[in-house]
């Protein structure tokens, strides 16, 4: 089996890059048979969104169904439409996924959509889908309920796969707060849900690697 793990994060160490570790090492434990496992940080990567150059939609063309720009993502975007799960990893920013995190969307989905009609995906690939953020829970289910709606039934549709959901809220964000200009956010309540929640949340995470092994 062959599985494909996206951070859409910049940083290789922190909260999403720990969550997705996780998520890993659930794959590694309840994989019963051999498998390959790809780590990809994106902002490791040289590429740009969607050019709406329109080649993938072209009937009989040389890259229809395929992405033709030549960048770091064009040798990968084939594995990944014919692998047997993936975990997409992002922090919320700004309202949204990450600039990178988008910009891979574009190019994994587009290719693969008919307008009107069916997917051209081959296969059934299950889906992870991490989120991290500053927010509360409340205040994540009052602003960003869509945003999540929207990626998750696209990433459905296309990769015709289940879609599993972890978000991680209220993230412990700089390693020292008195250093950087703050006036929302206290120290040691972040530090408490760091203590208490994330832990839990790395659980959940680990549960959702062996959940991608089990629906294979």
């Amino acid at each position: 089996m062959n599985f494909y793990i996206i951070n859409g994060s910049p940083r290789k160490n922190c909260n999403t890059a720990q969550l997705l570790n996780k998520v890993i090492e659930g794959i590694e434990d309840n994989s019963p048979e051999e498998h390959d496992i790809n780590l990809i940080n994106l902002y490791e990567l040289n590429y740009k969104g969607c050019k709406s150059c329109f080649h993938c939609k072209k009937i009989g063309g040389k890259y229809y169904g395929q992405c033709p720009i030549k960048d770091d993502l064009r040798p990968l975007l084939p594995k990944i439409w014919e692998c047997d799960g993936l975990v997409i990893g992002s922090p919320i920013y700004f309202g949204n996924l990450t600039g990178e995190t988008n910009s891979f969307i574009e190019r994994l989905i587009f290719p693969k959509l008919v307008y009107g009609g069916e997917p051209l995906t081959e296969k059934e690939i299950p889906t992870v889908a991490i989120y991290t953020m500053n927010a509360t829970e409340e205040v994540s289910d009052s602003i960003y309920k869509r945003l999540y709606e929207t990626f998750e039934n696209t990433l459905k549709r296309i990769l015709k796969g289940e879609v599993y959901s972890h978000k991680v809220y209220d993230t412990y964000q700089f390693k020292d707060y008195e250093k950087y200009e703050n006036y929302y956010f206290k120290e040691e309540d972040k530090a408490k849900v760091r203590k208490t929640q994330f832990p839990k949340d790395l659980e959940k995470a680990y549960s959702l690697g062996a959940k991608l092994v089990e629906k294979k």
